[in-house]
């Protein structure tokens, strides 16, 4: 099966999400935390988000460049994708700000459901 194309909006909206969840990654290791680990924590939970998200891939991933730096199987890479936006949301609720959290957690369901044929296609690779 090949992988689906996705819309540019959805690519639009999932970069946008990509983005927030670093920002969301970040408030929550802020709240979190406090003292000196607090700043340590704000920069490196981000980064390794970030780190992962773009080293661990599919092989020809739509959503992505194509390009697999460390190759993994689909299902890894959906739960890579979902804990990562996941815990951005759990960061933005845990910083007060449930409003945000539901509002990023609905553009997240609406970003899978769209992209329901790309998680298919993850799940059978």
């Amino acid at each position: 099966m090949n992988a689906p194309e996705m819309a540019r909006w959805n690519l639009a909206l999932r970069f946008g999400l990509e983005l927030a969840a670093l920002v969301g990654l970040a408030i929550g290791a802020w709240s979190a935390l406090s003292g000196w680990v607090r700043w340590v924590a704000v920069v490196l939970v981000p980064v390794t988000a970030a780190g992962i998200w773009g080293v661990f891939n599919v092989v020809d991933d739509p959503s992505r460049s194509g390009k697999a730096p460390v190759e993994v199987p689909g299902w890894l890479r959906l739960g890579i994708e979902l804990v990562v936006l996941g815990g951005a949301a759990g960061g933005f609720y845990l910083a007060v700000r449930p409003n945000i959290a539901i509002g990023f957690g609905a553009l997240i369901i609406v970003h899978y459901v769209v992209s329901i044929s790309r998680v298919h296609w993850l799940l059978d690779h």
